[in-house]
């Protein structure tokens, strides 16, 4: 079975703008943001679907899901912080970690296209400075 395209960015084989890592998780900027500072965590491992967890993953991805939201929420300002588990796109579970000021924040058909590296790795360092200002272990900026 062909690896999915998250684990070929896990992998390194794909580009991406990382925030987190460790053992069992990663955490990065998507390329098609609803809004900016918008984020994924992924389990390593290819699950396709988040109910199709181990329990202990599951619980592990909420909590790494938890805390880069607490620092997305600080590093954009934003009224809240959104979870969205949808899980269409990629066969490869992910957790949706979007900072929002209101509903229409979450509509995925305003995900944007096309956007430029730099603007998610700008992303990424302001979650990535909030992790650390917070002692989180783990973190990282893009690769």
């Amino acid at each position: 079975m062909e690896p999915t395209l998250f684990t070929r960015i896990i992998n390194g084989e794909i580009p991406g703008t990382f925030v987190y890592r460790d053992e069992h998780c990663v955490a990065f900027m998507t390329i098609s943001p609803i809004t900016t500072g918008h984020s994924l965590v992924v389990p390593i491992k290819e699950v396709d679907q988040w109910t199709d967890l181990p329990q202990e993953l599951n619980e592990h991805l909420f909590n790494v899901a938890k805390t880069i939201g607490q620092a997305t929420k600080l590093a954009f300002k934003c009224e809240r912080i959104a979870l969205v588990i949808a899980g269409y796109e990629i066969p490869h579970c992910h957790l949706h970690v979007i900072p929002s000021d209101s509903m229409a924040d979450l509509e995925f058909k305003n995900a944007r296209t096309n956007v430029d590296r730099q603007e998610l790795e700008q992303a990424a360092a302001r979650i990535v400075a909030e992790l650390r200002s917070a002692g989180v272990t783990g973190v990282f900026g893009s690769r």
